[in-house]
């Protein structure tokens, strides 16, 4: 940057000498949100809600997803049952029951999975093309196999983690209730689900099935901002406008700060260029996650459209993006562009209200209240859950149409903090060298974006 010397630049005085003891650390970190939070809503909403401090800038941690309360399936392979079960009795050979979960064992969204919550000694149920539940037992003595090579047989309950299904033989099922008629059509696709389990009395101990943590890693971006060095005449030169010019540019480079660090949690790739450092001898550089790219890799995304999109629209997407299985709470902080916000608040042809209340009016609830920080809200309430609207002024370019609804009990902005150390947003006074006849000040952050659950975060992009 270049030097101030009673308001002319030049590049002069600016070195890596070592520094004098006029140098001041002064710790920022929890005022720096504060200022102007209008603009930097995210930012502020993490700072003062979803702060975690970490010791280590390559912070890792778990994701659990609690799969006792999913434990559903469908059907991989369509089955038409045989004569012999229409007596509630066991199937006969060949009659297997193949199925698929949509998750795997760390509860992740996938396109198919062998279903190892199924055990012996389980009730499962089923849907049939006849539109009838049918419930059945897992046979206490099948024989439970897990691998890439796994073969069915008379007694077995196969999880095949190669073809990603779970087969269970037909020897192995009795139905429960309702006979099975012969020739009942189970067609792939039809849904299931584990119901409970049944067992004799003096009966020996289940075999048992567990889930898994998800490991993931974020990063501790460096941030830093400079200022140009200002003669001593400068500081005692008294300006237009505004006297103090240092101290206008300092409130600059303060706020130019922050909005650093909101871009980045909205915008950056959690990248790390360690590897390719170490190759070459030189430092990593880290870049903090954003909220918008990682959701919309690993998150959920929903299209509306300006045009005829309303609250029975938010409506069909809240019914998915709030499954509890996937970990949701009932609020969501939602982001949005300015255009989105216009969109919402409308009351003409092609807006939000228009949208709606043709046909769902009774239903409708949607509230401008301030926020806690700040913030003007509006708020739409569904069935499922509440979603709080923000202007995010950054969302502009091409993000006018997006807005991003963020579950802020699985995000945590997590500074540096370690031996004593914080490198929380501070500031370091008289860097310049020793006998500069001036002063130069940097401001220092060192932290990342933790998003966990992406399944509970979402783009909602307009059209």
């Amino acid at each position: 940057m270049a030097t101030v010397y009673s308001n002319i630049a030049s590049n002069a005085g600016a070195g890596t000498a070592d520094l004098d003891n006029t140098r001041r650390v002064f710790n920022f970190g929890d005022r720096v949100a504060e200022l102007s939070p209008q603009q930097s809503p995210f930012f502020v909403y993490l700072s003062k809600v979803a702060k975690k401090a970490t010791n280590d800038p390559v912070f890792k941690f778990l994701e659990q997803r609690h799969q006792w309360q999913r434990r559903n399936f469908e059907i991989h392979t369509a089955m038409t049952t045989s004569d012999a079960n229409a007596h509630a009795a066991a199937f006969t050979a060949g009659d297997d029951i193949i199925v698929k979960s949509k998750y795997d064992e760390y509860g992740k969204i996938v396109s198919a999975s062998e279903c190892r919550f199924i055990v012996p000694g389980c009730v499962i149920a089923v849907k049939a093309d006849d539109g009838v539940v049918y419930r059945m037992k897992v046979s206490e003595s099948a024989q439970v196999e897990t691998g890439t090579s796994v073969t069915d047989d008379a007694t077995s309950l196969t999880h095949d983690t190669d073809d990603n299904k779970t087969a269970i033989a037909g020897e192995m099922l009795t139905t429960v209730g309702t006979t099975v008629p012969s020739g009942t059509v189970f067609s792939a696709g039809n849904k299931g689900q584990v119901i409970g389990s049944a067992w004799a009395e003096g009966t020996d101990t289940p075999v048992g099935w567990e889930d898994y943590m998800y490991d993931r890693e974020g990063y501790c971006q460096i941030f830093k901002t400079g200022m140009n060095i200002f003669s001593g005449t400068a500081m005692a030169t008294e300006y237009r406008g505004i006297k103090n010019e240092y101290q206008r540019i300092w409130q600059d480079k303060l706020m130019e700060h922050k909005m650093d660090i909101e871009q980045a949690m909205l915008f950056g790739e959690g990248v790390t260029t360690a590897a390719q450092e170490a190759a070459g001898g030189g430092a990593a550089v880290r870049y903090s996650h954003g909220i918008i790219p990682f959701t919309s890799a690993n998150g959920k995304v929903y299209n509306l459209s300006y045009a005829s999109s309303g609250y029975d629209a938010f409506l069909d997407a809240m019914e998915d993006f709030f499954a509890p299985e996937g970990g949701n709470s009932g609020e969501k902080l939602v982001l949005a562009s300015r255009k989105v916000i216009t969109y919402l608040n409308k009351l003409g042809a092609g807006s939000f209200m228009n949208n709606s209340v043709g046909s769902s009016q009774y239903r409708l609830d949607v509230n401008n209240i301030p926020g806690a920080f700040g913030h003007t809200v509006t708020v739409v309430n569904t069935i499922f859950g509440n979603l709080h609207f923000v202007a995010e002024p950054l969302l502009r370019g091409p993000w006018e149409d997006y807005c991003v609804a963020v579950d802020l009990s699985n995000v945590a902005y997590r500074p540096l903090v370690g031996n004593g150390v914080s490198r929380d947003t501070f500031i370091e006074t008289n860097v310049q060298n020793p006998g500069i006849d001036g002063r130069q000040d940097q401001i220092i952050t060192e932290g990342g974006l933790e998003i966990s659950l992406p399944e509970t975060h979402a783009i909602l992009k307009f059209s």
